[in-house]
């Protein structure tokens, strides 16, 4: 029962997440860790990449959980796959919390230490709860941010990088795109294990409360809730990039990764930092205070304000 309750936790919610990363955080919350999608994550070189950006940010900045202070420049990390709140992924695997890093990014705001903002990104995506908002907060910024990917920048996690109006950089070897929204799901073809069949009776004006997926119908049903999430994520990242939905929806991967220059030639990052992270901090601490890149066409409603409608 506990098996089938944690899954339904992760089932009933809209993903943008590269899709090996979902698997792994079915897997790591039914404490499975010998899965073979957790296994092929320890060995992708996320660990040692994060550790060598933290290091590179350098020390905690004041009233903050998790951002970082060097030379002027307050550090935003998001690393790890994306929840709107903090859990036990984000407590005990290296996960990002929307509402901790909304909280750091408001104290580096109002820090008279911090000219520039730099947000570092590291991260599949995750799930698509209050990314659209936090992506809005990122983009209506009093100080600019500016982001640097030293990894990946993928699904939720350029959905929010993309409004940074600071402009994006990244490594060589970073990747970015993976624009799209998913949902991880199952449907009962024989009875389980005791003996029983699952069953699910909606009430009788609500049909669509709990649509059959094994046919094409219900699949689309499902397939239509997340087009239209997916709309909304096209619009910001076009938003935010200074470009047309067109031009996200043909040249920005097609839900595919761009890597390193492929990424600057589509128009999805600005500039390729040779010298990674510490070259980005380098850039922005001898820089005055930022200034947009471009126009925001973001309001400048703060995530509890979008919260408390």
């Amino acid at each position: 029962m506990m098996r089938g309750q944690v899954l339904a936790a992760i089932r009933s919610q809209p993903w943008a997440i590269l899709p090996g990363y979902l698997e792994a955080i079915e897997a790591i919350a039914l404490r499975v860790l010998d899965d073979p999608a957790v296994l092929a994550l320890k060995d992708d070189g996320h660990a040692d990449r994060q550790l060598s950006a933290v290091a590179a940010m350098g020390q905690r900045a004041p009233a903050t959980r998790k951002a970082m202070l060097r030379d002027g420049v307050g550090m935003l990390p998001v690393m790890g796959p994306v929840f709107p709140r903090a859990n036990m992924m984000t407590e005990y695997s290296g996960a990002c919390s929307l509402d901790v890093a909304a909280a750091d990014l408001r104290a580096l705001q109002a820090s008279p230490d911090v000219r520039n903002i730099l947000m570092v990104i590291d991260s599949p995506g995750g799930a698509v709860a209050q990314v659209n908002d936090f992506a809005r907060m990122v983009a209506a910024s009093p100080k600019p941010v500016s982001v640097h990917v030293t990894g990946l920048c993928c699904s939720a996690a350029y959905w929010i990088g993309s409004a940074a109006a600071g402009g994006m950089s990244m490594d060589p070897t970073g990747v970015a795109g993976s624009i799209g929204v998913m949902i991880s799901t199952s449907y009962q073809v024989e009875p389980d294990a005791n003996g029983y069949r699952d069953l699910d009776i909606a009430s009788s004006n609500a049909p669509n409360k709990r649509p059959d997926l094994s046919t094409e119908e219900g699949q689309a049903q499902i397939r239509q809730m997340l087009n239209g999430i997916e709309d909304v994520f096209i619009a910001s990242v076009a938003r935010g990039r200074g470009v047309t939905e067109a031009k996200v929806r043909s040249d920005f991967g097609a839900g595919g990764i761009l890597t390193g220059k492929a990424a600057l030639d589509a128009g999805m990052v600005d500039r390729i930092e040779v010298d990674g992270l510490d070259g980005a901090i380098r850039r922005l601490a001898k820089a005055g205070p930022s200034t947009p890149r471009r126009q925001s066409a973001a309001n400048s409603l703060t995530l509890a304000q979008l919260r408390a409608r």
